[in-house]
C-alpha cells in the first residue's frame, strides 16, 4: 500500500538514509523493493541543488549489491533528473516499446540520450534488449512496427513480446505482481519468458 509507505526511494536520493533502512520485503515472492509513492514527484525539483545529482541513486545502490543477483531500476518514460540517474546506476538498459508508430518515432531520442551518457557520465551502460509491450498480433501496424524494431536492432530484440491482457492490468489494482496474481494469464507467462531472455543475455 504506497499510501502507508514510510521510507520511500524520495528519502534515499533527499535524506541521508541508508538503501538497507528502505528495502521492504515482499512476503513470499523472492524479491525485495525499494518502495515509491508521490513524494517522488518533489524530489525532480529539489534535486537540482544537489552537486553531482546525477549519480545518488548510484552511490546510494553500492552497499546492496552483494545482497541480489539482479536490481531491477524501473524509471518513467520521460527524460528527467530520475531517469538519468537511474541510467548512470545501471549496467543494462531494457526498452519497452509500444507497437505503435509514435512510439517508434520517439525512440531516436532515447538511443541518443543513451548514447550521450555512455559518452560523459556511464561508459560501460549497455542496451540490453528491446521488448515489445501491448502486443496485438491481430493489429497490421503492431506488425509493421515490430518488422522496422527487428530490421534494425537485429538481435537486441527479444523474442519475447508482452500482449495486451485485461490480467496484467488488473493485477496493480491488487497490490501484486501478474505472477502472483494470474500464474497462468498470458501475460503473466510472457513475463516468465522475458526473465529468461534477459536472463541468458546478462550470462553471455
Amino acid at each position: 500500500d504506497k499510501t502507508a509507505v514510510i521510507k520511500s526511494v524520495y528519502d534515499l536520493l533527499i535524506g541521508d538514509i541508508s538503501a538497507n533502512d528502505v528495502i521492504v520485503g515482499s512476503g513470499k515472492n523472492k524479491f525485495s523493493l525499494i518502495p515509491s509513492n508521490n513524494d517522488l514527484m518533489a524530489a525532480e525539483i529539489q534535486l537540482l541543488d544537489y552537486e553531482n545529482r546525477e549519480f545518488l541513486l548510484k552511490n546510494a545502490l553500492l552497499e546492496t549489491q552483494e545482497r541480489f543477483d539482479y536490481i531491477i531500476i524501473d524509471s518513467p518514460p520521460s527524460m528527467n533528473i530520475l531517469t538519468l540517474n537511474a541510467m548512470v546506476a545501471s549496467n543494462n538498459i531494457i526498452i519497452p516499446v509500444q507497437c505503435e508508430y509514435y512510439a517508434l518515432e520517439g525512440m531516436t531520442g532515447v538511443l541518443e540520450t543513451i548514447y550521450r551518457i555512455k559518452e560523459t557520465v556511464n561508459p560501460g551502460l549497455e542496451i540490453n534488449g528491446v521488448v515489445r509491450t501491448m502486443f496485438d498480433s491481430r493489429n497490421s501496424l503492431a506488425g509493421e512496427v515490430s518488422g522496422q524494431l527487428k530490421r534494425y536492432f537485429g538481435e537486441k530484440l527479444f523474442w519475447t513480446s508482452i500482449p495486451r491482457n485485461v490480467r496484467l492490468a488488473e493485477a496493480p489494482s491488487f497490490g501484486l505482481s501478474a505472477i502472483a496474481y494470474d500464474p497462468e494469464c498470458l501475460g503473466a507467462k510472457a513475463y516468465v519468458s522475458l526473465a529468461k531472455e534477459v536472463v541468458k543475455k546478462t550470462m553471455q
